[in-house]
C-alpha cells in the first residue's frame, strides 16, 4: 500500500511537470549527463559526459520512500533529488524533493526558490502550507494560504516566499517537484541574520524596526547555526 500511494505522487507530479514550462534552457540533445567542473571552469549548469559513457546509473536515485530524521530545530528534513543526485537531469529542467515534519509544528520555514516553482503532493499528514505575494499595486503583500491533507496538491509559485507546516498529530510527509534542475533555495531568516559576514546591524534594526540587542541576538543565533 505504501508503495502505490508513492507510485501515484509519482504519477501527478510527472504530469503536472509534463504542462510546465521549465525554467530552465531547453536542451539541444536528448541529455547532457552532468560531470564535475575541472581546471576551474563554470558553466551555466554543467559539463556533459560523453553519451557513449552513460549508463542507468546516471539517471537514477534510490531512497524516496525512507522516512527522515525530523530531529533538527525546525522540525522538518529535506531531501532533495536535484542535478547533484542525478546527473541526467542536467538541461531537463526538473528536480525533486521529499519533506519529512515532524508532528505538532514541524515547519519547512519560509524560503524562496530563486529559479524554480514548486508543486507540493501530501503523502501522509496535514499540512498549513502558503506563499507571499510580490508587492501588489497598492504596495500590500497579499499571504495565499490552504491546509492540505493527503493527496491534496498546492503550487508555489517561482521565487515566492513559502512555507509548509505540520498541524496534525503525526509525521506528514510531502513530495515536491520543482521546474529547474537546481532550483536553489534561500531560507528568509538564516540569510538574513545568518549571512557571512554579517549584515551590518544598522540596516537590519531599521528594516525589521526592532533595538539593536534582538538584531544581535537573532544574528548570533543564525549566524552559529550556519557556520557550524
Amino acid at each position: 500500500m505504501e508503495g502505490l500511494k508513492f507510485l501515484i505522487v509519482f504519477v501527478v507530479l510527472a504530469l503536472a511537470s509534463s504542462f510546465a514550462s521549465a525554467s530552465d534552457p531547453s536542451p539541444l540533445q536528448d541529455f547532457c549527463v552532468a560531470i564535475k567542473e575541472t581546471d576551474g571552469v563554470f558553466v551555466n549548469g554543467k559539463f556533459c559526459k560523453d553519451p557513449q559513457q552513460v549508463t542507468e546509473k546516471d539517471f537514477f536515485f534510490s531512497g524516496l520512500n525512507v522516512p527522515r530524521d525530523t530531529s533538527s530545530p525546525v522540525g522538518s528534513n529535506v531531501t532533495a533529488v536535484n542535478v547533484a543526485q542525478i546527473p541526467g537531469l542536467n538541461t531537463l529542467g526538473i528536480s525533486l524533493a521529499r519533506i519529512d515534519f515532524a508532528p505538532y509544528g514541524g515547519l519547512n520555514p519560509p524560503h524562496t526558490h530563486p529559479r524554480a516553482t514548486e508543486i507540493l503532493v501530501v503523502v501522509e499528514g496535514t499540512l498549513y502550507v502558503g506563499f507571499v505575494t510580490s508587492n501588489l499595486a497598492n504596495g500590500d503583500n497579499r499571504l495565499i494560504t490552504k491546509v492540505l491533507n493527503p493527496g491534496d496538491a498546492f503550487v508555489f509559485p517561482v521565487g515566492l516566499i513559502h512555507f509548509q507546516l505540520n498541524v496534525g498529530k503525526t509525521n506528514a510527509v510531502a513530495l515536491a517537484s520543482l521546474s529547474s534542475q537546481n532550483p536553489g533555495v534561500i531560507t528568509i531568516a538564516n540569510a538574513v541574520f545568518g549571512a557571512d559576514p554579517p549584515i551590518n546591524p544598522n540596516v537590519l534594526t531599521k528594516a525589521f524596526h526592532v533595538d539593536k540587542k534582538v538584531v544581535d541576538y537573532l544574528q548570533k543565533q543564525f549566524w552559529t547555526d550556519n557556520n557550524n
